[in-house]
């Protein structure tokens, strides 16, 4: 399953005018492409996830069949896979690694699909979270590629709220003594423990304590999730990794860049692609009135709201059969 392929790009140019030396796109395909190259699904990654975690999207019994489609699933710069300030030049290591938008990561997945893929359309890009914001800024950055875009618990803008909830995350981290500013000699786990059990209260929603979910995911009462979370922070990310993908999701606005110049109306307006809007009511940071207010713009573009306990976390796999039956069904539809 971690067999995956890596796309070398060279000195790419930054929208901050800083250049992210010898970049590294790594990605994973699946299922062939048709003759017409007209099967093509962009599945980007979300803010802890990689193309092996997406692979819970999908299925041959899933709206994204690798049977049906050539499914091609992309690693974010800063996730230890791509370009990341874990596996970057000594100046670029760590603390050093250049601020990475996501304009720039949808450059050069364009990039990866246009002149290592041959790819000239994109029938659908999909995905939770950051991955969902993506696909917002692949329908705004290359409208004419993309045919159809379906973001569930994101946003083509992170809200102010949503800003000030990655900045508590943030600073549990960064009290860790070890923390050093990013020039830590090992890691800063109590700092990543903290920041896993902040977390935590905010990717799930009210309800899903006060129902006692936790118990469907297998914890016996509350403190179980937290300190699972807190271990799975510290010992599978790196410090440096989680504050440079932080930093780009405090960044998300579509309208950032050469072609809209901070004009986020004519951004949202400039979608061509068919699009199905899909946040979770109870999600506690990518909020539906955000969503509403894009579909007022975006023209062809439908919201579909989900009821769901776990919040934020109903769009990740396994936790809500209702949310992934609804998400295949809004698939389905765009891709026929």
């Amino acid at each position: 399953m971690a067999n995956y392929e890596k796309f070398k790009l060279g000195n790419i140019k930054l929208l901050s005018g800083k250049i992210l030396n010898s970049a590294e796109l790594a990605y994973k395909t699946y299922g062939k492409l048709n003759k017409n190259g007209s099967n093509v699904i962009v599945l980007p990654t979300f803010y802890t996830g990689s193309h092996i975690r997406n692979e819970g999207f999908i299925g041959k019994n899933r709206a994204i069949n690798p049977n049906k489609y050539f499914i091609v699933s992309i690693n974010m710069f800063g996730n230890g896979f791509s370009s990341s300030p874990n596996n970057s030049s000594k100046n670029q290591f760590g603390a050093k690694f250049p601020t990475i938008t996501l304009w720039d990561n949808i450059y050069c997945q364009h990039k990866l699909i246009t002149e290592k893929l041959k790819i000239k359309k994109i029938a659908l890009v999909t995905g939770w979270s950051m991955a969902g914001c993506q696909s917002y800024q692949w329908a705004a950055q290359y409208p004419n590629m993309v045919k159809a875009i379906l973001p569930f618990c994101a946003s083509s803008k992170t809200s102010i709220h949503n800003h000030v909830f990655l900045e508590g995350v943030k600073a549990a981290l960064t009290t860790d003594k070890s923390w050093n500013r990013g020039n830590y000699k090992k890691q800063p786990v109590e700092g990543l423990k903290a920041f896993g059990r902040v977390y935590a209260g905010w990717a799930f929603s009210q309800n899903f304590y006060r129902e006692k979910l936790y118990k469907k995911l297998g914890y016996k009462n509350s403190e179980e999730l937290l300190k699972d979370w807190a271990n799975d922070h510290a010992n599978n990310w790196d410090a440096n990794n989680l504050l440079a993908k932080l930093k780009t999701w405090q960044l998300n606005d579509i309208s950032k860049g050469p072609i809209y110049n901070d004009n986020y109306i004519k951004a949202l307006k400039s979608i061509r692609a068919k699009t199905i809007l899909m946040p979770c009511n109870q999600d506690l940071y990518f909020r539906t009135e955000d969503n509403r207010y894009e579909k007022k713009f975006i023209p062809h573009s439908s919201l579909r709201p989900i009821d769901s306990s776990f919040g934020h976390c109903a769009a990740n796999p396994g936790n809500d059969k209702n949310f992934e039956k609804k998400l295949d069904k809004n698939i389905k539809e765009l891709l026929n």
